[in-house]
């Protein structure tokens, strides 16, 4: 299995920002932004999910909302607020809603061909 990172800006309500690389999984639901910078930029929960892990483990997690800006593109998606030791993930939401795809040969995204059906 291939390892891929991509550098994001996420921003919170206030226009206050980070940088992180996030881990592209698109295999996860959502995008995960670790504790630290989601309490620096002020996002808030608006729903509590819960959620399978690989293991089957069962767990809940509160879901806010916040931009992200990627070289490809930038969107307003639901992200996991993390809890300490969550690292930056990038799901598979946040890649449909900017019409992304991992290509997994070369370990990079790429624009996805859209189906209007």
């Amino acid at each position: 299995m291939a390892i891929t990172y991509v550098p994001g800006t996420v921003v919170g309500p206030t226009g206050e920002s980070e940088t992180l690389d996030f881990l592209v999984d698109s295999g996860a639901t959502y995008t995960v932004v670790p504790e630290s910078t989601w309490r620096k930029l002020g996002l808030r929960a608006v729903r509590t999910q819960r959620f399978r892990l690989a293991d089957g483990t069962l767990m809940e997690r509160s879901v806010g909302q916040c931009e992200i800006h990627l070289e490809l593109g930038d969107t307003v998606t639901p992200v996991i607020l993390g809890q300490p030791g969550d690292q930056p993930l990038l799901g598979a939401v946040t890649l449909e809603e900017l019409g992304l795809v991992l290509n997994p040969f070369s370990r990079s995204l790429h624009p996805a061909s859209a189906l209007m059906a």
